[in-house]
C-alpha cells in the first residue's frame, strides 16, 4: 500500500541548508513546516507482502519528528515498511555520509537509497542502523551502503540519490522507529 502523508499544518520542511559551523554538514531534513506531502509510506504490499504500518508525524515537547511503526512479515515474499523522502535537490559528491537523530524499540532498522540506476522496486542502496528508546544520532558513511540488486554500482555516489527511506526490512517482527532530522556530513 502506498499513500502520501498529505499536509500536516505546522510541520516538517525539506530543505538543502547552507553549510554549518562543522563544514559541509547540511540539513536534508529536520521537520520544521509541513513535510506531510513529501513523505510516503511504502509496504511491501505493493508487491504482493502482508506486512501493515503507518507513518505520522508527531510532536514531543519542541520536537517534530517522524514515527514508522507497524507489523513486518516476511509471509508472501514481504518483509518491509518505509518511509520514502525524495530529494527536491543533489547531495554534493564531497559529502561523506548521514547523520540521523534517531530513536525506538531497540532493533536494528536501515536507510535506503535509491539513485536513477535503481529502477526495479526491489534495487536499492543499504545500510543498516540501530537505535535505542533515548534520542541519539548516528552516523552511517556512505561507502557502508551495500548494492541490494544485479547491474547495480558497487559504491554508492552521493551525488546520484535521489531519495532516502528508513526502513524496517528484512524480518518478523514489530517497527517502531522515531527520526527527528537526517542530514549529511
Amino acid at each position: 500500500m502506498q499513500t502520501k502523508l498529505g499536509v500536516v499544518a505546522g510541520f516538517c520542511a525539506v530543505m538543502l541548508a547552507a553549510p554549518s559551523a562543522r563544514g559541509q554538514d547540511r540539513m536534508i531534513e529536520d521537520f520544521t513546516g509541513s513535510p506531510g506531502d513529501r513523505w510516503e509510506y511504502i509496504s511491501d504490499q505493493v508487491m504482493g507482502g502482508v506486512s501493515s504500518g503507518r507513518v505520522s508525524l508527531q510532536r514531543d515537547g519542541g520536537q517534530v519528528f517522524l514515527r514508522l511503526q507497524g507489523e513486518v512479515s516476511t509471509a508472501n515474499n514481504g518483509g518491509f515498511i518505509q518511509a520514502r523522502l525524495k530529494l527536491s535537490e543533489r547531495l554534493p559528491n564531497t559529502a561523506q555520509g548521514l547523520e540521523l537523530k534517531v530513536r525506538g524499540n531497540g532493533q536494528t532498522y536501515y536507510v535506503h537509497a535509491r539513485t536513477g540506476g535503481t529502477v526495479l522496486p526491489w534495487t536499492f542502496y543499504q545500510a543498516s542502523f540501530e537505535v535505542t528508546p533515548r534520542w541519539a544520532t548516528v552516523r552511517i558513511p556512505f561507502e557502508a551502503f551495500q548494492a541490494r540488486g544485479r547491474m547495480l554500482r558497487k559504491t554508492l555516489a552521493p551525488e546520484a540519490i535521489r531519495s532516502l527511506a528508513v526502513v524496517a526490512y528484512g524480518r518478523d517482527h514489530t517497527a517502531d522507529l522515531s527520526v527527528a532530522d537526517i542530514r549529511i556530513y
